[in-house]
């Protein structure tokens, strides 16, 4: 088999691994979210849409695939994997809201304040952000380690502490700066899923350090790449609106090094992941190892 269609087939492997559990997650929120009933049902209907709208569920995976690579089981990595998912989903409803990115598009559907109404956007987002750490609280015995975990990735000093500095920050900004947004705001949450994951599984505090480090690359490749599809992409490939980080005068890699640096920054990411996944073991045919390629050659 030549190197071309070696790599093709470590693509599928990947892509059926990744819908397996696309699937097994959709089953995990359907089970943890709150229903739609009672008298708080408009509000779940809201979160339910936020969180059951679709996309790849690459962080509840990396629970997944990091809770098995430790010896866990899925549904010890089932709580985890619904958190993450939840502060995921979370974000994404209070991005799109006209005082963020004032965007009208998620995934191919409308953003929940246009579904709804912005202060129901608001109020979804918060009640998913409190729902992923009621789950992880009921969790024993590691519940309070895993809600320090998930609330120092998501805190002023991870996602939300990206988010402003983002925010603040324009095309202009310097590389240095536009990595520390991207660390805070994409990778921390990404390093989140995969050392909650090797929690679940019971890794050592050394393996959970590892675990961490190869998401934090993980993210930085992904929101390198995700600056690149803002301008090369289409609405119909991407699920949401193209060119708004130009619009919004964003500070991007793409804004500070240009296309082919931030296709440079991504392609030594995906590199440094692979290593890291080396140190945990995974080989290549392995979710873990194949996904950084994978995600380097996404196109939405």
């Amino acid at each position: 088999m030549n190197k071309a269609a070696r790599k093709a087939e470590r693509r599928a492997a990947v892509d059926a691994r990744l819908e397996d559990s696309r699937l097994w997650t959709e089953g995990v929120l359907e089970r943890l979210l709150p229903p739609a009933e009672g008298p708080f049902a408009t509000l779940h209907e809201a979160m339910r849409y936020a969180a059951l709208g679709g996309g790849k569920r690459v962080r509840a995976a990396l629970v997944r695939e990091c809770c098995r690579r430790f010896g866990g089981q899925d549904e010890d990595a089932a709580p985890f994997a619904a958190a993450i998912e939840c502060v995921h989903a979370y974000s994404l409803v209070h991005d799109d809201l006209p005082c963020m990115d004032d965007d009208d598009l998620r995934r191919g559907r409308p953003t929940v304040h246009k579904a709804w109404n912005e202060a129901i956007a608001v109020l979804a987002g918060d009640g998913l952000l409190t729902h992923a750490f009621l789950l992880l609280s009921r969790v024993r015995p590691v519940g309070a380690e895993a809600v320090l975990v998930l609330a120092d990735a998501a805190g002023s000093r991870g996602m939300v502490g990206g988010q402003a500095l983002d925010l603040a920050s324009n095309s202009k900004a310097a590389r240095q700066q536009v990595e520390t947004i991207h660390l805070a705001k994409t990778a921390a949450l990404i390093g989140a899923a995969c050392e909650l994951g090797a929690l679940a599984g019971c890794a050592r505090p050394m393996e959970r350090a590892n675990a961490r480090d190869y998401g934090v690359q993980l993210g930085l490749l992904f929101q390198a790449i995700d600056d690149v599809l803002d301008c090369t992409a289409d609405a119909a490939t991407l699920g949401k609106t193209p060119g708004k980080d130009a619009d919004l005068d964003k500070a991007t890699l793409v804004a500070t090094v240009g296309l082919e640096g931030a296709r440079a920054a991504a392609a030594l990411h995906a590199q440094r992941a692979r290593d890291l996944a080396a140190s945990l073991g995974a080989a290549e045919g392995e979710l873990l190892h194949d996904l950084p390629e994978v995600l380097l050659g996404r196109r939405a």
